[in-house]
């Protein structure tokens, strides 16, 4: 492993044990990269960009590889009358993060709101992004939940 990253140095100031897994930094779709680790898909947790329609601080949601973000649900949790996928340019630059990079962990400093998958709730660990293509944590669950302060919701569907 080459450089520290952000992600990992907020782990490390919480005294939260990590394990880095690397894949080819091509990769994007979390369910391939599930795929390449050798770990369920419902293990590998994608951070998704979410903005309100009427404006205001993006959202960050975490879903399992293989599930869709049900946005009508999140938007009721948050609060707003509806919420839409951030573009991938978009993503980019509100984060300044890679697509396929992207993680919460690197964007507390933000100060976003952050909504976990339930299912998330059932396993010890997840395996996040670093916030660098090619690079997932894996973290335990709870403590995750507690670093980034994320609400736990139900907001995906097969």
């Amino acid at each position: 492993m080459s450089q520290k990253l952000n992600s990992m140095r907020l782990l490390e100031r919480h005294d939260i044990p990590y394990e880095v897994t690397e894949f080819p930094d091509t990769m994007r779709d979390a369910e391939e990269i599930a795929e390449v680790l050798g770990v369920p898909p419902y293990l590998v947790y994608k951070t998704l960009v979410v903005q309100p329609a009427e404006g205001g601080k993006p959202l960050l949601a975490m879903i399992a590889a293989h599930r869709k973000l049900d946005l009508k649900t999140l938007a009721a949790i948050s609060g707003h009358k509806k919420v839409v996928m951030a573009a991938h340019k978009d993503a980019e630059q509100l984060t300044g993060l890679k697509v396929g990079g992207i993680s919460a962990l690197a964007l507390t400093h933000k100060n976003w709101p952050v909504y976990l998958d339930k299912p998330a709730t059932a396993h010890q660990h997840i395996l996040v992004s670093a916030g660098q293509r090619g690079m997932d944590l894996r973290v335990p669950t709870m403590t995750l939940v507690r670093v980034l302060n994320a609400k736990i919701a139900d907001i995906s569907t097969e």
